[in-house]
């Protein structure tokens, strides 16, 4: 696949290169925020995909109406995509960078396995693996941290890792407007090199150590938003979608505490930042899909047509987990007997109002 040439010359050559691994919404925005600072290559599985997005400039499936900064290399080869940002020993001029997977949860495992099975045929070394999806695994139960953790385990092999996270929407991200995300790793060097490669006049990066309260909170705001459309789509009032809100964050709260992380991490930008786009915005599709259903709409056939709504995903192995912990999540249960047990939207809302009282926590 013949890519693009960089061309650009006012890139910072203290920031490191950098490669975005996937090709959707997400991933496609946050390259074009890297490549307006640093050398920059995005990644699709997707050759067709690519090939157009070559010829216009534009990811017609995902992001529409935003062209592609000229300076943003495009690359159908994992290998040729990740000696971008390989230091290899005979290669004196090669040079580490970071590695951005912009992959849904469902493709972590699979793609985190090729990226360190290329690590080690090339003897090559990078300055981490950072991953941006929120959820749990649906299978294992498990939060990207801990997959993450498992597949370098299996191979062997000692890379730093961080998660992406916090409000925003890929759209907005793309087209260049304000946004504040965080950087969450136990890797000082890992957290210095993203911060100075994507903080920008129009990306602020903050940095936290609680990867696990980063997590938890990119997992739980989706199924609060699915939640809150709900009661929207039920025309229930901006006093019904204020409590969920904030009971919403005392269940993410409860549930992260319960598993580890720190309670302050939900009171910024990953819990109660993102808590609040995505329960709100009208670009959320968690949102969405509460609100279709909360108007009338079959969860089943919404979910059969292939709606991408992390929080319908994931839910189920939230509540795994929680029962192993002793965590009450009340809504979540509610979200999960609406989605699949046949709770009717109504009942929900009837189910939510008359529980127990209980302390404001």
């Amino acid at each position: 696949m013949t890519t693009p040439v960089n061309t650009a010359t006012d890139h910072d050559t203290d920031n490191c290169p950098v490669v975005v691994v996937g090709a959707g919404a997400w991933g496609t925005a946050l390259a074009c925020a890297f490549s307006r600072n640093t050398s920059t290559v995005l990644w699709s599985r997707d050759p067709a995909q690519l090939e157009q997005m070559v010829q216009t400039r534009i990811n017609a499936r995902y992001l529409p109406q935003t062209r592609l900064p000229d300076a943003l290399m495009l690359e159908a080869d994992l290998h040729r995509a990740l000696a971008h940002v390989t230091e290899r020993p005979n290669q004196p001029a090669s040079r580490a960078g970071l590695v951005i997977l912009g992959t849904p949860m469902a493709g972590l495992p699979a793609i985190t396995e090729k990226i360190l099975a290329d690590l080690q045929a090339t003897g090559g070394r990078i300055l981490g693996l950072i991953w941006t999806c929120k959820g749990l695994d649906a299978q294992s139960a498990k939060l990207p941290h801990e997959i993450m953790q498992t597949e370098l385990e299996a191979a062997d092999k000692t890379v730093p890792i961080g998660a992406l996270s916090g409000p925003s929407f890929a759209k907005e991200v793309a087209q260049g407007l304000p946004v504040a995300l965080t950087i969450a790793s136990e890797n000082e060097a890992l957290c210095e090199a993203t911060i100075q490669t994507l903080h920008s006049p129009h990306v602020r990066v903050y940095q936290s150590t609680d990867v696990l309260g980063v997590s938890v909170g990119g997992a739980l705001k989706n199924i609060m938003a699915i939640a809150c459309g709900i009661s929207d789509g039920l025309e229930l009032g901006d006093n019904a979608r204020a409590a969920l809100l904030t009971r919403g964050l005392a269940e993410m709260r409860r549930f992260g505490v319960a598993l580890g992380a720190q309670a302050s991490t939900f009171a910024g930008l990953t819990g109660l930042g993102d808590l609040v786009l995505t329960a709100t915005g009208d670009l959320s599709r968690n949102r969405q899909l509460g609100l279709a259903i909360g108007q009338g709409q079959s969860p089943q056939v919404l979910l059969n047509q292939g709606i991408t709504a992390e929080g319908a995903r994931c839910v189920g192995a939230v509540l795994e987990r929680a029962r192993t912990l002793g965590v009450n999540l009340p809504i979540s249960e509610a979200v999960h007997a609406v989605l699949f047990e046949g709770l009717s939207a109504q009942d929900c809302v009837t189910q939510l109002m008359t529980r127990d009282p209980a302390r404001d926590i």
